[in-house]
């Protein structure tokens, strides 16, 4: 686990570092990001009473992944050395943290993002029971999400002329179906999905 938390921590680093190369020095708000998309998280999973939901399981995963992105960049921003910041995740995750339900365990992961605006691995870790999703998977999809905000960027996300709805669906939804049928175990895993993305990703309309 901690080699491979070590491998997401140099992917977010990268991440980041496209998006903006002095991001250390930026003074961004990912905490902010943290409870935000645990909102979204709970959207999808769902908490009203007076009409018929059902859980989108899938895209609570990628809600729980997108959270992990921020988490990181939170840790990452302590100065550490890799080893030990993925060596205090890993504790994190080996020990967590939870209500006994899910829809509670997504707001005390936003209410104590917002006591300390750090990252609380082991409340994520004990949302993940919630969903059985095991580490392995976070990993997967984690790699998966990365390299869309790799093709965002690439395609203008930052520009603001990204697609992001694809025939009707979030891009985010395509991820999800592309994982579905690739080999996160194959040593072409990233540009498999990457490629995968250029296939489905609808042509810009001409201006």
């Amino acid at each position: 686990m901690k080699h491979k938390i070590k491998t997401m921590l140099e992917l977010q680093d990268a991440m980041n570092s496209k998006v903006n190369a002095d991001w250390r020095n930026a003074a961004y708000e990912w905490y902010r990001a943290i409870w935000m998309e645990s909102s979204e998280m709970l959207e999808h999973y769902g908490w009203k009473w007076w009409k018929k939901q059902d859980a989108d399981v899938m895209q609570v995963k990628l809600e729980v992944v997108d959270i992990v992105h921020f988490g990181l960049s939170i840790r990452l921003m302590q100065g550490s050395a890799l080893d030990v910041i993925a060596e205090d995740i890993a504790s994190d995750f080996e020990n967590p943290n939870a209500t006994d339900d899910i829809k509670t365990s997504i707001e005390l992961l936003a209410r104590e993002t917002l006591v300390n605006q750090g990252a609380h691995f082991s409340i994520i870790a004990g949302i993940m029971n919630h969903l059985a999703m095991s580490f392995e998977e976070l990993h997967e999809i984690y790699v998966g999400k990365n390299v869309l905000n790799l093709f965002r960027q690439d395609n203008g996300y930052k520009e603001g002329h990204y697609i992001k709805m694809w025939h009707g669906r979030e891009d985010n939804e395509y991820l999800a179906d592309i994982l579905k049928k690739l080999d996160s175990d194959s040593i072409s895993f990233k540009s498999d999905i990457y490629n995968a993305l250029e296939q489905a990703y609808p042509e810009p309309a001409a201006a």
